[in-house]
């Protein structure tokens, strides 16, 4: 399918402007189903206008006023605030309690290795095979071959 250069007529300012026949192509790659509406300087003025109103992104900058709940830390008993709504029966940590816990905690690699750890141990002592091995295996599926493509486009 061949492409040919085509005139359009913008929405902002009825100026004309070339939708070309690259941009068509770009626009079948990504399949988009409609021609632009607007030329190049509309759309870059219309694109600046939607940035200078999301400039101080967050729910502040949309006027939405956010939560923020005065509690006391579990932990070291200084009063904090934390930003939502604390719910019944969950502790309440202050930044520097939340720090400490969540550097002194396991990370998620840890605690999911121990239990593997465990499975290894286990068949190293009712196996014949060696125990690296096996555990080699559970933690690397066999990978897809997957199988080559040669595509090419006419521009």
């Amino acid at each position: 399918m061949g492409f040919v250069d085509r005139i359009l007529i913008c929405t902002d300012c009825g100026g004309e402007f070339i939708f070309t026949a690259g941009e068509q192509l770009f626009f079948l790659d990504k399949q988009f189903k409609n021609d632009p509406k607007r030329c190049k300087p509309c759309k870059s003025r219309r694109g600046a206008q939607g940035a200078n109103a999301t400039a101080g992104s967050g729910p502040a900058a949309a006027g939405i006023s956010r939560t923020e709940t005065r509690t006391e830390c579990s932990e070291c008993g200084i009063e904090t605030t934390v930003p939502f709504k604390p719910t019944q029966g969950r502790p309440m940590l202050c930044r520097q309690c939340y720090k400490n816990k969540m550097s002194a905690s396991p990370t998620a690699a840890e605690t999911a290795s121990a239990p593997e750890t465990a499975a290894s141990d286990f068949a190293a002592a009712n196996s014949s095979a060696p125990a690296a091995v096996a555990a080699e295996a559970r933690r690397q599926p066999p990978q897809p071959e997957l199988p080559a493509t040669d595509v090419s486009i006419a521009i």
